[in-house]
């Protein structure tokens, strides 16, 4: 069906969901709520958060101030010749500039990284054209903070003032807010009721995209022409049918594939993964998007459900027993998969406003930091560059090369499970290690994710730890070229990169989840020899 600003076109088992779900969903009056942001929509338990979370509903009206306030923090750096913004942020402080930019065509340099190499490469380009924007809600995140204090550093060791280069965005009132405007920069502040994830129409999504050139008040004009459609009580409300699509198919089809068939929006998988994963894995409950690209498959499993993100234009219609295709506006389309998450929420029974594993991994990481990073295990053994070990399930055996580390990792694969590949490394330097990923997928058929480290760990991280128990985990990390201190920290990024993956691995291996972590001793060596391994085990050796 299609209406004002999206279009969405189901079969099948999406069908019979949205048959089945949608007119309970009108009948409790469940949209309207949602946009009059009741709190009582997913139980009682959820009521303390989702009482202050629901402020993303009104954004494509609330956020119309930024317009203005962007456009002259834009003109006045364009006067001072500064054209490169660099953003420091995490999960969907940095997913949604990303894709916002990625599809208007205007550059933005994303750091959401503590990997050493990667940071210092951000640094050291054309640092004098450079504006940073900080974006964080509180201050407290560690790679957020680590970044931003690597910047004012560099700026003052060349001699510029970090104070006409940083801007700053964060809640009202946090520790964050009152130390930058003590200490003279520019703060932009978001709307304190929005959690991350569904932050992209808030300060955190406009700021930086605005500053890069991207038309935000255009976006909010998108998301506005589908927020009455989307908090209407009506049978065709698409947020409300996209919903039942994603989490009302009975019996529920979990693995939510994403596949780019020709969508003009630029990296809207990732944007999307990372609002889905958090949002609902949890409680041993949860729906795992898998960002499969332009490779859509040919046979959906039984858990499957294909989701077609088509170009506006494009009218086909879906074929198969578990396909859907939506298409849109940016904008229009970020309201909408909010409204769908929320909704999915409540059909599965969970809170999709918390992320309680996500705080589980920070917690254990900071715990290996005080520790010091000699705390953990031993590797199981050495195969070349590549020092292996298991957490977790014992499932190694005999293994003694790194083939049969990997056999063995997949040998843990169940008839419902799937493979996270979890690579803490420079996601641009190293960008081709992902290509194994469909390979994999196809041999192994069962769904293959793909994260970036750390930056999954605020999407699909909180799946993989709180979701079902149904996942095997590779964990690949690095020595670093050259380590990078954190300035007034007494630890350096690469000590920081390894306490984020040893800690989200502890937080697997105490939920008994299988991984098998890899670590590179000599990067190009190691990435080579556990990149053809991959290549082997995608090739049929394997099963």
């Amino acid at each position: 069906m299609t209406s004002s600003g999206v279009s969405l076109g189901t079969v099948g088992a999406g069908t019979a969901a949205i048959d089945a779900a949608v007119p309970a969903l009108v009948a409790e009056k469940f949209a309207s709520r949602l946009f009059d942001q009741d709190p009582t929509l997913w139980g009682t338990a959820a009521e303390p958060e989702s009482a202050n979370r629901l402020s993303w509903v009104t954004l494509a009206r609330s956020s119309r101030p930024l317009v203005g306030e962007v456009s002259a923090l834009r003109e006045k750096f364009a006067e001072a010749g500064l054209n490169r913004v660099v953003l420091c942020g995490m999960g969907g402080s940095s997913l949604a500039p990303e894709v916002i930019c990625a599809t208007a065509g205007v550059p933005l340099v994303v750091l959401d990284s503590s990997q050493p190499d990667m940071v210092r490469d951000a640094l050291a380009e054309d640092l004098e054209h450079t504006v940073v924007v900080v974006s964080s809600k509180s201050g407290s995140t560690v790679e957020t903070d680590s970044q931003r204090r690597a910047y004012e550093k560099a700026f003052e060791d060349a001699g510029i003032d970090p104070r006409e280069r940083i801007v700053i965005v964060t809640d009202p009132g946090s520790p964050l807010d009152k130390s930058s405007r003590e200490g003279g920069f520019t703060v932009v502040n978001a709307d304190p009721n929005v959690g991350g994830r569904y932050s992209a129409l808030t300060a955190f999504g406009l700021v930086p995209s605005g500053l890069a050139g991207a038309d935000i008040e255009a976006l909010l004009d998108e998301a506005e022409s589908v927020t009455d459609l989307l908090a209407a009580d009506d049978e065709a409300n698409p947020g409300l049918r996209l919903g039942a699509v994603l989490g009302g198919t009975q019996p529920l089809r979990d693995k939510i594939l994403l596949a780019d068939a020709g969508t003009q929006i630029k990296g809207f998988g990732d944007w999307a993964e990372q609002l889905i994963a958090e949002s609902t894995g949890k409680d041993g409950k949860g729906l795992l998007p898998v960002v499969v690209g332009d490779s859509e498959p040919d046979e959906l499993a039984a858990d499957e459900n294909l989701v077609l993100l088509t170009a506006e234009d494009d009218e086909r219609a879906p074929e198969g027993e578990a396909v859907s295709t939506v298409s849109g506006s940016l904008g229009a389309q970020m309201l909408l998969w909010e409204v769908a998450t929320a909704v999915a929420g409540r059909l599965i029974g969970i809170n999709p406003f918390d992320q309680p594993d996500v705080e589980s991994a920070k917690s254990a990481a900071r715990d290996l930091l005080d520790k010091g990073m000699d705390a953990g295990a031993a590797p199981a053994f050495t195969d070349g560059a590549v020092e292996v070990r298991a957490e977790g399930p014992d499932f190694l055996g005999d293994a003694s090369t790194l083939d049969d580390a990997l056999r063995a990792l997949v040998d843990q694969l169940g008839p419902q499970g799937y493979l996270a590949v979890m690579a803490y490394l420079d996601r641009l330097r190293d960008a081709s290690l992902a290509d194994v990923r469909a390979p994999l997928e196809r041999t192994l058929e069962r769904p293959v994710t793909f994260g970036w480290g750390p930056r999954f760990l605020h999407s699909t991280g909180q799946y993989h730890k709180g979701g079902p128990a149904i996942g095997v985990y590779l964990q690949i990390t690095t020595e670093a070229k050259e380590d990078l201190a954190v300035p007034g920290r007494d630890f350096t990024f690469g000590q920081f990169c390894a306490a984020q993956a040893g800690g989200d691995a502890a937080v697997l291996a105490d939920h008994d989840r299988p991984v098998l972590r890899l670590h590179l001793r000599e990067h190009d060596a190691g990435l080579a020899q556990v990149t053809s391994a991959l290549e082997k085990l995608a090739g049929g050796d394997a099963r």
